[in-house]
């Protein structure tokens, strides 16, 4: 049998959809390109609290905020890139290094993944905390250069970390010369997972980022469809459509790029000559399908719970009060179920998520108010999806 990819390779090559694409790479949204259009400020102001350590002090500790999609951690790989090349200019001996706490927990894992960067070996478990600590800060007393070695940590997602494992890595990092922190959140509210003495060890200086407007996520898109797909093979509405998209789910650069992405590998499947708006809206209906079977898939066993008794009351047709809600949620989980105070807060994450939506209603004097909860997915797909995990 021959080799799949190479036969791969050679049909993508002699077909006509290879007119669509010349690089995918600028469509992912961990590319960095060149210059991070609408971004210009913020990189500013991350330097501006990083330029001290090139005159070998340690720079303030940053925190950036901003929702998902709206260039946080772009702009400091991008900072990091600028920092790095001028330092090595001046001679300055400084390391920026990223971890994304999505897959670093603990502060153990975080601590033994610096150090394995900066050429400590450490193991991923059995050490005791001190001892990685111990070995950690032991970095920045010698080194082979001579030179004194000053460490960015960028902490992506941080609010994981901190609401898995508590504030100690803040602690330890804040607490340990030559080392500063950019941490990064999708939520505001995240300090209020970190104790007032780290608080005030971690006093950071604060950068917003907004959500991108539709205009502002056009010209992103442009540059990239520049470098990504193949000269006048986009239609001229391909660009304002995922755009306007994306400005709607509240800015987000990540799912802008997904759509264009998205149209333009439909479009090279049907081996179409263009990539048009009906793409456009398929790639949609194709990325929220996915969205939302990823979203149900990975819910705790009690969320997945509430909303099969949401789906079972909606195609009873019922209106669905909160108290009825909990009444079915009792029926599925026997003697499994949590308090009625508890589901009040399942109710608010699944709308956040934009799986279900509530309505608070006056049943009229002396009635009181009730709160009615409406699905905001398709019942089959929700269906399906409950009932293969």
């Amino acid at each position: 049998m021959s080799n799949v990819f190479e036969d791969l390779e050679k049909d993508i090559g002699n077909s006509m959809s290879s007119r669509i694409f010349k690089d995918k790479m600028p469509l992912d949204h961990r590319f960095l390109p060149d210059k991070l259009v609408h971004r210009e400020e913020q990189i500013r102001q991350i330097a501006k609290y990083w330029v001290d350590v090139l005159n070998n002090v340690t720079p303030s500790n940053v925190t950036l905020y901003g929702k998902t999609g709206t260039g946080k951690t772009a702009a400091s790989k991008f900072a990091r890139e600028q920092l790095l090349e001028i330092a090595n200019k001046k001679n300055v001996f400084v390391r920026v290094e990223y971890i994304r706490c999505t897959d670093y927990t603990t502060e153990y894992q975080v601590l033994a993944q610096l150090c394995n960067k900066l050429g400590r070996d450490v193991p991923n478990r059995g050490w005791t905390k001190g001892e990685v600590v111990n070995t950690f800060r032991d970095i920045f007393k010698t080194n082979a250069f001579g030179r004194k070695l000053h460490l960015i940590v960028i902490l992506d997602e941080i609010d994981i970390l901190l609401d898995k494992d508590g504030d100690g890595i803040l602690y330890t990092l804040t607490r340990t010369d030559n080392v500063s922190v950019l941490s990064i959140s999708n939520f505001l509210d995240f300090k209020n997972l970190i104790k007032s003495r780290v608080n005030s060890s971690l006093n950071d200086k604060e950068i917003v980022f907004p959500p991108y407007g539709a205009d502002q996520l056009s010209d992103i898109l442009s540059e990239r469809a520049e470098l990504s797909f193949v000269e006048g093979v986009l239609d001229d509405d391909v660009i304002p459509l995922c755009s306007a998209m994306a400005a709607k789910e509240e800015g987000d650069a990540r799912y802008a790029l997904d759509l264009l992405k998205n149209a333009g590998e439909l479009a090279f499947d049907e081996d179409a000559e263009k990539v048009t708006g009906e793409h456009v809206r398929k790639a949609k209906d194709t990325i929220e399908h996915n969205k939302v079977i990823e979203i149900i898939s990975t819910l705790p066993l009690q969320q997945q719970r509430v909303l099969e008794a949401i789906l079972i009351l909606t195609k009873q047709n019922e209106e669905i009060s909160s108290g009825k809600l909990y009444e079915q949620y009792k029926e599925i989980s026997k003697k499994d179920a949590v308090t009625y105070r508890r589901i009040f807060d399942f109710i608010n994450e699944l709308e956040l998520l934009g799986i279900i939506s509530t309505n608070t209603i006056s049943r009229g004097r002396g009635k009181g108010r009730t709160n009615i909860i409406k699905l905001q997915c398709d019942e089959t797909l929700l269906e399906t999806t409950l009932y293969t995990i």
